[in-house]
């Protein structure tokens, strides 16, 4: 057993150089792209009393959430497996301000099991989370800086992907069927299996209007011409309408700033259903089905909190995943290693030695000359680079 101490846990890794450093320069620049645009750094705890983590976020989050026991208080305490919760409880309490408040973070995850066999279970999550307005224009601000905050990469082909799940949510919601047979369906829609979806409607004898419409919904999938067609299919359900037209009042604001990426709906996307209230989105490279960035309108969240509910919207990115798809273009800095001198010890070494590092040069003290690109030698009276090639 003492020659696996090195070993990790399944899911479990150290960056190591040069990822690093990429995750580190992704991490700064989106800190820094979020506060341009307003929003306010927060660092919450990594570890807190598990009934704010979970607070309106569903099952799934409680299952990937670590468990442990507060030796002070007796309480359970949860190790984050998301961000979100955390700064929803910032807002709601310990700022606790009135109106808009734009919120972001970035830090270390730790989930009890990957969501993918490719996924990390400690992933880096950075964010942005937008509260206190309910309103179209919310939506396409934190859309729009999720786009943003993938083209300062450079990245251009991207897929924008929009969803709303209120549309599922007030469809189902006016059938009066059990939890258990609401559950079977959200799982069939989810899986976009429509065979199965019409035997579960056969089974718990749904009327053939409402066992239609239910069929059709995943096929609800495409570009802005199934915004139309659902018009159509839901046009005796004035509620769902207004879901639709939330969706054809962001798109329009957002194709018009981003003309060139390529915008997918699905209205049968379901992810989050369990505390997502409204639009939902996620954003893909072209060719690629992984999720780079993901978010999603979360209103009433602050009522748990013991607050007035807060209207809510916001996403976040893997910041590992996004560095993983950049290009290494980055150029190294030049090394220089000291040449040890007695006689030279002391005359302006320090000084030197400040200058190359101002100057972007990485000095070092001791190490194998053949490894440095630079020697700072003393010669003549006076500290000279020369070449490490020379020796």
């Amino acid at each position: 057993m003492d020659n696996e101490r090195w070993l990790l846990p399944d899911g479990v890794e150290d960056l190591l150089p040069p990822q690093a450093k990429r995750v580190e320069n992704v991490r700064r620049n989106l800190l820094d792209l979020f506060e341009r645009w307003g929003y306010d750094y927060v660092i919450p705890p990594i570890v807190e009393y598990l009934e704010s983590l979970l607070t309106g976020t569903g099952e799934d989050l409680d299952l990937l959430t670590f468990k442990t026991v507060d030796l002070l208080s007796g309480r359970t305490m949860g190790i984050r497996a998301d961000m979100t919760p955390q700064v929803a409880r910032i807002d709601a309490h310990s700022l606790g301000k009135p109106g808009i408040q734009r919120l972001c973070y970035a830090g270390t995850t730790v989930r009890s099991h990957a969501s993918s066999i490719f996924s990390s279970r400690t992933p880096i999550s950075a964010g942005a989370e937008f509260f206190g307005d309910a309103s179209e224009n919310a939506d396409a601000e934190i859309v729009s800086l999720m786009i943003e905050s993938l083209t300062i990469f450079g990245f251009s082909s991207i897929q924008l992907n929009l969803g709303n799940v209120e549309i599922f949510r007030r469809l189902i919601g006016g059938l009066g069927i059990s939890l258990s047979d609401r559950d079977r369906i959200f799982q069939a829609v989810q899986k976009k299996a429509i065979n199965e979806l019409q035997e579960i409607c056969k089974e718990i004898r749904l009327p053939e209007g409402e066992s239609s419409i239910l069929q059709s919904l995943p096929d609800l999938c495409g570009n802005a011409e199934i915004l139309t067609a659902a018009n159509k299919l839901f046009s005796s359900y004035p509620d769902i309408l207004e879901s639709v037209e939330s969706l054809e009042k962001l798109y329009s604001i957002i194709s018009k700033r981003y003309s060139e990426i390529d915008i997918y709906f699905d209205l049968s996307e379901l992810r989050g259903f369990a505390y997502h209230t409204g639009v939902v989105f996620s954003a893909n490279l072209k060719g690629n089905s992984e999720f780079i960035a993901k978010g999603g309108r979360y209103d009433h969240i602050g009522g748990v909190f013991g607050r007035d509910s807060r209207e809510a919207t916001g996403f976040s990115i893997d910041v590992v995943n996004l560095s993983d798809l950049l290009p290494n273009e980055e150029k190294s800095k030049e090394s220089v290693l000291v040449i040890p001198s007695f006689e030279g010890f002391g005359k302006g070494l320090w000084k030197k030695t400040e200058e190359l590092r101002a100057k972007g040069y990485i000095v070092v003290e001791s190490g194998e000359p053949e490894n440095y690109e630079w020697l700072l030698r003393y010669e003549a009276g006076e500290w000279n680079m020369i070449s490490g090639k020379k020796i």
